[in-house]
């Protein structure tokens, strides 16, 4: 089985402080978006989790996000006569802000509740990805959600894939990563006074009026102003000033999205910032964290 492991963005993203077990307590409007890996799942019957993927930068062991996934749910399920075979196509950046990692454990749940005939609801996938990573149940669902607590308290919000006139979204990271743990450090360690909060009303109003250009002026994340990355400024700056309506980054970054209401627009900033930054993608919001495409499997080279 084959599945597209969709990539997400923050419309929003607000950080209300740090909890007791160490994580932290977010507000975020997530949304997918098609920029995605292509993950094939293959049951076996030697019990083992096998691993490959065609990017060399992702390690194929049980510290992979892919493997975590099969591992829980195997131990979730209670199966134990059967292993999976995994191969990851990967086109989502690492250290992206854009859950890559997450989506393709997301996609590894999915496929094996098919593949196993488990026939789980989505709050019992979530169960199973939140205890591979804070973004996993978001993955697993997708499209336009609310995302609280450590992100696994999610709600559905009206599908920003349903617009009658649906944005062009623009994607771009730089060469540069910043870990996550660095980026909540950096958060913690500064005035809280001194941010400015997302507004998240005013976000999920726009998005049940289908205004874009409500969604585009309501784009915030404190990520952006605590870290303050020098090059993720610089792309904001030449997506607005190619016809972007709202720039903003993603996650704990480094990648910076523009919404733009003219594919020609966007298409226009892609190539002046694809001179630049290798990681620049066209594509659009979908309606879906996974989606099965495929029941015959692929081979990464």
């Amino acid at each position: 089985m084959i599945v597209h492991a969709y990539a997400k963005i923050n419309l929003t993203l607000d950080i209300l402080g740090k909890r007791q077990d160490g994580y932290h307590d977010l507000v975020m409007v997530m949304q997918s978006v098609g920029l995605h890996d292509s993950v094939s799942v293959k049951l076996n019957d030697d019990t083992h989790i096998n691993l490959k993927s065609s990017s060399a930068l992702l390690v194929d062991n049980e510290s992979n996000t892919a493997y975590k996934a099969a591992k829980n749910f195997f131990e979730f399920s209670g199966i134990s006569d059967k292993g999976v075979d995994i191969e990851i196509e990967k086109n989502i950046p690492m250290e992206a802000g854009m859950a890559g990692g997450s989506a393709d454990a997301a996609a590894v749940i999915v496929a094996l509740n098919h593949l196993c005939g488990t026939n789980y609801t989505d709050s019992q996938l979530w169960k199973i990805g939140e205890k591979v990573g804070a973004d996993v149940p978001f993955c697993i669902t997708g499209g336009t959600m609310l995302a609280q607590g450590k992100g696994e308290i999610l709600s559905q919000l009206p599908q920003l894939s349903d617009f009658t006139y649906a944005p062009v979204i623009l994607l771009c990271k730089p060469d540069i990563g910043v870990s996550t743990g660095k980026a909540y450090s950096a958060v913690d360690s500064c005035d809280p006074s001194l941010l400015k909060r997302p507004d998240t009303a005013s976000m999920r109003l726009a998005l049940s009026e289908q205004d874009v250009s409500g969604v585009a002026s309501n784009l915030g994340n404190v990520f952006e102003q605590v870290l303050r990355i020098e090059e993720c400024e610089c792309i904001k700056k030449i997506m607005l000033e190619g016809g972007a309506i709202g720039s903003c980054m993603t996650g704990s970054g480094t990648t910076v999205f523009g919404i733009f209401d003219s594919e020609t627009l966007a298409k226009q900033a892609a190539f002046t910032l694809s001179r630049s930054y290798q990681s620049t993608f066209v594509t659009e919001a979908v309606g879906c964290g996974c989606k099965i495409i495929s029941d015959k499997a692929f081979s990464a080279e």
